[in-house]
C-alpha cells in the first residue's frame, strides 16, 4: 500500500473540504465519462491520484476494481475515509508514491493542475505502473479559467498590489507541451485532447465569490488576509461582465484530457 511520508505532509488543510464535498461536486460529475476511458475491471488495482474527498475513486471501487485514493491534503484524506471505509485512502505525495506491487492504472482528475512541477509526478506514475499500465486523466489546460485569473490581476492593479506578490499555483498545459512530459516520461499516447467546458456554478450561492474562496487561496498567501475579502468581491465583479449570464454564474473551464500506457508491452 502508500508508504506515508510525514515529513512531506502539512500538518494544516489548506483545503476546505466540506466546501468542496457541498458545492464543488461538479467537478467529479463533469468528469464521470473520463472513467469510460479508464476502463476499470474487476481485480485490477488502481490508484485515484488527487482523490479528493473520494467521490470518484467510490465510482471506479463499483466496477469491482481495488481503488487506492491518494491525496496530500489531510482534510480532504480524512472526509474521503469518513464517506468511503471500505476504500482505502492515504495522504502522500504524488511525486513520491509507493506501493507494494505495481498497479493496473493511474487515474486523475482535476488535480495534475495543482502541481507546478509535473515530471517527478509522471516518473512516479510510471515507476509504479505495470509495463502497459494506463494513466488516464484531466486537468485544466492551457487558457483554463482565464477570465477568473485575470479578474483577479485586474483587481490587484487597482488595489495597487503587485503581481511580484502573487503565488500563481496553477500548471495549465497545452497538447504539445503536455504531450512531450508524458513521452518524456515513457508513456505512449493513445489520445490527448484540448476543450472548453463552461461550466454552470448552480452549486455556488455566492458564484465566483465561492470559487476564489475555493481556489484562490494560495494565490493570495503573500497579500495580508484583511484584503482577501474585499479581493475577491472586486474580482466577481469584473469577472460578472464575462461569466454571469441571465442571473446565472458560470466558470470558463478548458480542460486537457489524456489516456497513455507505460511503454514496453
Amino acid at each position: 500500500m502508500v508508504k506515508l511520508n510525514l515529513d512531506k505532509v502539512s500538518e494544516s488543510s489548506s483545503w476546505d473540504a466540506g466546501l468542496y464535498d457541498r458545492s464543488f461536486g461538479y467537478i467529479q460529475k463533469m468528469a464521470l465519462d473520463l472513467i469510460d476511458d479508464l476502463s476499470p475491471k474487476q481485480g485490477e488495482c488502481i490508484v485515484d491520484l488527487g482523490c479528493g474527498t473520494g467521490e470518484m475513486a467510490a465510482v471506479i471501487a463499483r466496477t469491482g476494481a481495488e481503488v487506492i485514493g491518494v491525496d496530500n491534503d489531510l482534510e480532504m484524506i480524512r472526509l474521503a475515509r469518513l464517506k468511503y471505509p471500505t476504500i482505502h485512502f492515504d495522504c502522500t505525495d504524488a511525486s513520491d508514491m509507493q506501493f507494494s506491487r505495481k498497479v493496473d492504472a493511474v487515474f486523475s482528475n482535476a488535480a495534475l493542475h495543482w502541481i507546478k512541477n509535473p515530471m517527478p509526478v509522471i516518473s512516479s506514475v510510471a515507476d509504479n505502473l505495470k509495463l502497459g499500465g494506463r494513466f488516464v486523466g484531466e486537468m485544466g489546460g492551457e487558457d483554463n479559467v482565464k477570465v477568473l485569473i485575470a479578474s483577479l490581476y485586474d483587481t490587484l492593479n487597482e488595489f495597487g498590489i503587485s503581481k511580484d506578490l502573487v503565488v500563481n499555483p496553477w500548471y495549465f498545459p497545452s497538447v504539445k507541451e503536455y504531450s512531450l512530459l508524458l513521452e518524456k516520461g515513457g508513456f505512449d499516447i493513445l489520445s490527448i485532447d484540448h476543450f472548453q467546458r463552461v461550466t454552470p456554478l448552480d452549486d455556488c450561492p455566492k458564484g465566483a465569490e465561492d470559487w476564489y474562496e475555493m481556489f484562490a487561496g494560495r494565490f493570495l498567501t503573500n497579500i495580508p488576509e484583511s484584503l482577501h475579502g474585499k479581493i475577491i468581491k472586486r474580482a466577481s465583479m469584473i469577472a460578472s461582465d464575462e461569466l454571469l449570464v441571465g442571473g446565472r454564474w458560470f466558470a470558463d473551464y478548458t480542460r486537457l484530457r489524456f489516456h497513455a500506457v507505460k511503454q514496453g508491452i
